[in-house]
């Protein structure tokens, strides 16, 4: 696959954070990095005020003269890497979702602000998240980079979605020359003594173990070259636990569930979570279409 790496830049600190994870990304694939900039704000700024005249905005020198910059120094820091930047008449997320069309991976920063699920993504990174056509990469500043030499995690439980990003979360692992973690969240042990107590928990072992297994042998499959270990975790719930596991990795795979139209459908509340709180950059599997 020679699609490539495309990232939304708008010079603020979290898109400049996530323009350095996916230069490292193109450098990784050997493909081009495409530095794009959607001018027209969804609620209207850029759009011209005179409501007869119909005609798009010119691109803005100033946000030009940032993503020369920016690719300048790009190419400054990674030998070897092609980049090319350009100005779309369109909002952000919108433009990044079209663009996707067309990418091997999209990378899009999160602004860090404020304690709410929303802040913390922020509108641009959610849309591109939960609607991209292919993977995204989603890159918060105050977490740059993770463990650059930590592994690859990736939460499965059986599921197609986790399935599949175990799948790109192996090709990401082999790119980068460091293990794969299958990771297994179960709840906690029961606080109870007896016989029951200790069925229920022979039964848990045996069925993470089970699962574990399977996912191995899948990756294993199609990937033969990757480093494969396997972790269960015990948490008060599945997005805690990945999170938890997330502190020495370099990143942390999802799934996304597919369905609906809306956000929180197609993204699901443990992904939503683990986006916005994980120690580490999140790879957010999508099919490509």
């Amino acid at each position: 696959m020679n699609r490539p790496v495309v990232v939304g830049v708008d010079g603020s600190p979290a898109s400049l954070a996530a323009a350095e994870q996916a230069a490292h990304a193109a450098v990784l694939r050997g493909v081009p990095l495409h530095l794009v900039h959607g001018y027209l704000h969804p609620l209207g700024y850029g759009v011209p005020l005179n409501p007869y005249d119909l005609g798009v905005p010119a691109p803005s020198q100033e946000a030009q003269r940032m993503l020369e910059r920016t690719a300048a120094e790009l190419a400054d820091r990674w030998s070897g890497l092609t980049v090319q930047a350009r100005q779309v008449a369109g909002g952000a997320g919108a433009t990044l979702v079209e663009e996707s069309r067309r990418a091997g991976l999209v990378v899009v920063g999160s602004r860090g602000l404020g304690g709410f699920a929303g802040l913390l993504l922020g509108s641009v990174g959610a849309q591109v998240a939960a609607h991209a056509h292919c993977p995204v990469l989603v890159v918060r500043p105050e977490t740059p980079a993770g463990s650059p030499d930590g592994p690859v995690l990736v939460g499965v439980d059986g599921s197609p979605a986790a399935g599949m990003a175990a799948d790109q979360a192996a090709a990401e692992a082999v790119r980068r020359g460091v293990p794969l973690v299958l990771v297994h969240v179960g709840p906690t042990p029961p606080d109870r003594d007896g016989a029951d107590a200790e069925q229920a928990e022979a039964g848990y072992r045996a069925h993470a173990v089970r699962l574990l297994a399977e996912a191995s042998a899948a990756v294993r499959a199609d990937h033969p070259d990757v480093v494969l270990r396997e972790h269960p975790v015990r948490a008060v719930g599945v997005a805690q636990g990945l999170v938890e596991a997330s502190a020495t990795a370099s990143v942390l795979a999802v799934g996304t569930r597919g369905r609906g139209g809306f956000t929180g459908l197609l993204l699901g509340s443990v992904s939503q979570a683990v986006v916005q709180h994980a120690h580490c950059p999140v790879l957010v599997a999508h099919p490509y279409r």
